[in-house]
């Protein structure tokens, strides 16, 4: 009965919200600009707003206060760049295909969020890091991967994944031009004791997210849409380390004096500089005057990292949650999200609403009056966000993983369903069939995922597995 009355919601959620769009446009005047800021590997636990103790959030924490704070948010999968696909193209991991942090490119035909807010007329800008076209040199900068053929008037920031683990790169990219990045040449400067430093000079951070307050500058009198994907607070783990000592960040500010691990010190800085500049970016909206004409979201790409010499539970980075990035446990996926927009969306307000990044997309067309019917998986969270009765609720949410222990996630309702592969094992094939290992969890008792209540509830798995299978997500 449960499937039932979620499939009943649903149909009547999306006539409720037909309905809706044709008597009135809550933004009919003027569509308002939305920022969409993504940080990259901050944990369920790592701000003050949901529960961070040690680590300084301040101005996300005001954001909260001042709109919407979502407690059962899910990014678009476990690691960066499939995450980020299920955002720009609506859709989840079980139909855009990459379940892993494999390769792949957009190829500029595939509408993005991006492209549909264009034909609605709004200026299209992002900063950050990118990963889903893999522009690695001047000769590759018409690859169709590239953000100017993916929706993207503006982009600065960073174009290939592997580039963008490395907070000191000798350049960046804006739109189609190889910038380079004043002192990040690595040169040896020799110090005490023969030792010799690889000297760099130019954090990528603080260029991306001055690019970012130029684009809203630039397109105060347009409206637009802004995504800023922040590489921080994840580990420098590929792109080298500075002075020797793994520090990411130009200093530890507020916390070079605690008897901290100097990962721990450099990601708490790298959380608290990234607050700073929610706190600039909101200080330039109302500054310009579009304080009440822009809608601010918040968010991250997957759960808290262990890598670097970080441990995610040095500052319980999951707080309530088990397991962190690569994981389908809740720590792996569950994420925050925080919506800000004066006037429209009521301050201090706290959703229980499920959803996911492939409901961005409709959310975001939805505020512009675009149609997004073709994209079945994503569900408009607009009503939650202004306080109506008529939100449509998801009858299921699906994840499928090529990394960790973990294959497949699925919530429904209250449930969490998770598949573990065997050691070794494959995700498709009798292999891994012969060796099915499901741990269901009620999330309404035990948000941690402690208590595997499988076994107890073989109707609840099987109801499930049902439609996983009526959808083709079973053999994932």
């Amino acid at each position: 009965m449960v499937g039932l009355s979620l499939r009943l919601s649903r149909v009547t959620g999306l006539l409720s919200s037909l309905i809706g769009l044709g008597a009135s446009n809550t933004f009919a005047e003027r569509p308002p600009n939305i920022i969409y800021i993504m940080a990259d590997d901050l944990g369920y636990g790592d701000l003050g707003c949901y529960g961070q103790k040690n680590v300084k959030t301040p101005n996300i924490d005001r954001m909260a206060a001042e709109g919407i704070r979502f407690t059962d948010h899910y990014a678009g999968h476990t690691v960066c760049r499939p995450s980020r696909l299920v955002l720009w193209l609506g859709q989840h991991v079980g139909h855009t295909k990459l379940t892993g942090n494999r390769a792949r490119n957009l190829n500029g035909m595939e509408s993005t969020v991006a492209q549909r807010l264009k034909t609605a007329g709004y200026a299209t800008g992002g900063v950050g890091k990118w990963a889903l076209g893999n522009v690695a040199n001047v000769d590759e900068i018409n690859n169709s991967g590239h953000p100017n053929n993916n929706g993207f008037d503006y982009w600065y920031g960073y174009l290939n994944q592997g580039n963008a683990h490395n907070y000191y790169p000798p350049f960046l990219w804006e739109n189609r031009e190889q910038v380079s990045l004043f002192g990040n040449v690595l040169s040896d400067v020799p110090l005490a004791r023969g030792r010799v430093s690889k000297q760099k000079v130019t954090y990528s951070h603080d260029l991306i997210t001055d690019a970012a307050l130029r684009f809203v500058r630039r397109n105060k009198e347009k409206t637009f849409l802004l995504h800023i994907h922040w590489t921080i607070p994840h580990a420098n783990n590929e792109g080298g380390r500075v002075n020797g000592d793994g520090m990411e960040v130009p200093d530890y500010g507020q916390y070079a004096d605690k008897k901290w691990p100097s990962p721990e010190k450099g990601f708490a800085a790298m959380v608290s500089r990234m607050d700073a500049d929610v706190g600039r970016l909101m200080g330039l909206l109302k500054e310009l005057d579009i304080d009440n004409e822009t809608l601010v979201l918040f968010t991250s790409d997957n759960g808290p990292h262990e890598e670097g010499n970080h441990k995610h539970a040095f500052f319980d980075s999951n707080g309530p949650l088990k397991g962190f990035k690569r994981s389908m446990h809740e720590g792996g996926i569950r994420v925050p999200l925080i919506a800000r927009h004066p006037g429209k969306i009521a301050p201090e307000t706290v959703s229980d609403h499920p959803s996911a990044f492939w409901d961005f997309l409709p959310t975001a067309c939805g505020i512009a009056g675009v149609d997004a019917s073709d994209r079945e998986d994503g569900i408009s969270y607009l009503p939650t966000l202004l306080g109506k009765p008529d939100q449509e609720r998801h009858e299921y949410l699906y994840w499928a993983s090529q990394e960790g222990a973990t294959s497949i996630g699925v919530r429904y309702d209250k449930w969490k369903l998770v598949r573990y592969r065997r050691p070794g094992g494959r995700l498709n094939g009798k292999q891994a069939e012969s060796n099915d290992d499901w741990r269901l969890y009620d999330l309404s008792k035990d948000i941690g995922e402690e208590d595997n209540v499988a076994a107890e509830n073989g109707d609840i798995v099987t109801q499930i597995r049902s439609l996983l299978k009526r959808d083709g997500l079973d053999g994932q």
